[in-house]
């Protein structure tokens, strides 16, 4: 009788962190990689782009590429964090248009995702309007499992829940 491939492997759990300025990346990110690294799993980025509004198609085309020179030099920066932190590389997603639209087109794109990781900004504002957009108006819509990380959680935290 043939040896069944091992579940593990078909079913490994990639966690989807959506790259932006805020300060709670860095949690998101954290968290991401310490259940990667905890489950056999692997860290997922997807760093979107603004379209370029510009009327005049060359000077739109020159912002279009400095968005994505910018992008590629803060996933790599990035990647070396979570390679170290998660024990793999990251696979990489860089995308141009509004953050949710891209974020929801690349879950139904890629079933392999198993887990939506984002870091919740605990001030007055709410916590932030990705967050309060895919918990709310948007969760229909979600094919993943959605974890909400509180952004004001420090490394030792993180690590005591992962």
């Amino acid at each position: 009788s043939q040896a069944m491939p091992s579940k593990e492997k078909q079913t490994q759990r990639i966690f989807l962190v959506v790259v932006d300025p805020s300060p709670e990346l860095k949690v998101a990110l954290r968290f991401a990689c310490r259940r990667a690294r905890a489950t056999n799993g692997r860290v997922a980025m997807l760093y979107v782009t603004e379209p370029a509004d510009s009327e005049w198609q060359a000077v739109g085309d020159l912002m279009r590429e400095e968005r994505r020179q910018e992008a590629e030099a803060r996933m790599q920066e990035l990647a070396a964090q979570v390679q170290e932190l998660s024990g793999l590389m990251p696979m990489l997603y860089v995308r141009e248009g509004t953050v949710r639209d891209e974020l929801l087109k690349l879950l139904d794109e890629e079933p392999g995702i198993s887990v939506l990781v984002l870091a919740a900004d605990v001030g007055p504002k709410g916590p932030g309007p990705l967050c309060a957009a895919l918990a709310g108006k948007y969760m229909g819509q979600l094919h993943v499992p959605l974890t909400i990380v509180p952004g004001s959680l420090s490394d030792d935290e993180i690590d005591a829940i992962t």
